[in-house]
């Protein structure tokens, strides 16, 4: 299941200085009350409902640079992914690898695939 949003963190804590009950809420909000309880616990224990961060590695580009590859690629059909690589840099000024191209170019493909697929 997702996490929640910001907006929804906060829409829930609305609901719940409303005084509905966290089953009524967890329903609305198609999620589990133990989510509801947790939020509302957080908010008493630490005055704040905001996400924590967590673990994992953080990404070699910014979404900006993301959509600029793709654009790229949609423009030049046939430059390389190591092609493309070699001319973008990552955060930190960091050489991108081409597999990190490929990894940005798939949402691209399951959408092409998705249009060229229809039915006539």
């Amino acid at each position: 299941m997702p996490r929640l949003s910001e907006v929804d963190r906060h829409r829930a804590l609305g609901l719940l200085q409303a005084g509905l009950p966290i089953s009524e809420i967890s329903l609305r909000m198609n999620v589990n009350r133990t989510t509801i309880f947790r939020l509302r616990q957080r908010l008493h224990e630490s005055d704040t409902v905001s996400g924590r961060p967590r673990s994992g590695r953080s990404r070699c580009t910014t979404q900006r640079q993301d959509r600029n590859l793709v654009r790229n690629h949609m423009n030049n059909r046939f430059l390389s992914a190591s092609a493309s690589s070699r001319q973008t840099r990552g955060r930190n000024n960091q050489r991108i690898s081409a597999n990190t191209v490929r990894r940005r170019y798939l949402p691209l493909a399951y959408v092409l695939v998705a249009h060229t697929s229809a039915p006539s």
